[in-house]
């Protein structure tokens, strides 16, 4: 079987653009072959005559034939693509990454922790556990965002909080008219967990910033680093361990990760920033 050249990008067409908040947009390609991944996997998308940059897919893991990324508008790269309209290529290398641990959460309680676009890897996540929900104890989405336009997907929640045995809290960093939720930091989501933590995976994904203080605040309510797994989305490139850019001491985020377990990475020093 002839291996596909993973340095070559596959074209894929913008077939629509959702706007999520005023500085979020999720593009849905088509790629012009299948592209098959798993959830926490990602891409590096490109944007001819522009640059390249490394995405995790926000769509479910069974549609190969379209993609869903959800790209916060921050630099020069996604810049130019919040300016993209429905009709653009764009190209896709991938997937990279080992994606998350889903084998060992089975028979357990599930603790997804995001932060601002950190819920795009995460909803792909949350598609595959809801394929079956019914395989996990419990699933426990914990969600924040600086103001109540800036959360995504708002219109997916009620959805994902009706299935049995899901619940959802969403908050806001400070309070805002008409907002009547959970005000404060997505870490105070975590003081009243009802959890049996030996048996629970803790999953999260947002900012560098929340990362490091979502893990202490794990850690000081007894999870066992072996069950949390931070999803550290940063200085990938080449996308096999190559270029050296993304290592954290002995490991390369992009093919080690991006999804890593705090127990590999708690003794190296500045790993969480």
């Amino acid at each position: 079987m002839e291996m596909r050249n993973t340095f070559l990008p596959i074209p894929a067409e913008v077939i629509d653009i959702v706007v999520e908040t005023p500085t979020i947009r999720t593009f849905v390609l088509r790629p012009a072959e299948p592209i098959h991944f798993k959830a926490g996997q990602f891409m590096q998308l490109s944007l001819p005559g522009v640059g390249e940059a490394p995405f995790t897919p926000s769509s479910a893991p069974t549609e190969s034939k379209r993609l869903e990324i959800t790209i916060l508008k921050a630099g020069f790269v996604t810049a130019a693509l919040h300016e993209l309209e429905p009709g653009g290529t764009l190209g896709l290398r991938g997937p990279f990454g080992k994606g998350y641990p889903t084998d060992r959460l089975e028979d357990q309680e599930v603790l997804v922790i995001g932060g601002g676009v950190g819920l795009a890897p995460l909803r792909s996540l949350l598609y595959h556990l809801f394929e079956d929900v019914s395989r996990y104890r419990r699933v426990s989405i914990r969600y924040g965002a600086r103001s109540p336009e800036e959360l995504c997907y708002r219109g997916q929640y009620d959805a994902w909080q009706s299935q049995k045995g899901v619940d959802f809290t969403p908050t806001i960093d400070r309070p805002a008219e008409g907002w009547e939720g959970h005000v404060g930091l997505v870490t105070t989501l975590l003081d009243d967990l009802d959890m049996d933590l030996s048996n629970t995976y803790a999953l999260s994904c947002g900012p560098e910033v929340m990362l490091k203080f979502v893990t202490w605040k794990l850690l000081d309510l007894g999870f066992a680093p072996d069950r949390i797994y931070l999803s550290m989305n940063r200085n990938m490139s080449c996308g096999q361990g190559i270029c050296g850019r993304c290592n954290i001491g002995p490991y390369y985020l992009c093919k080690d990760g991006p999804d890593m377990c705090y127990s590999k990475i708690q003794d190296i020093p500045y790993a969480l920033g």
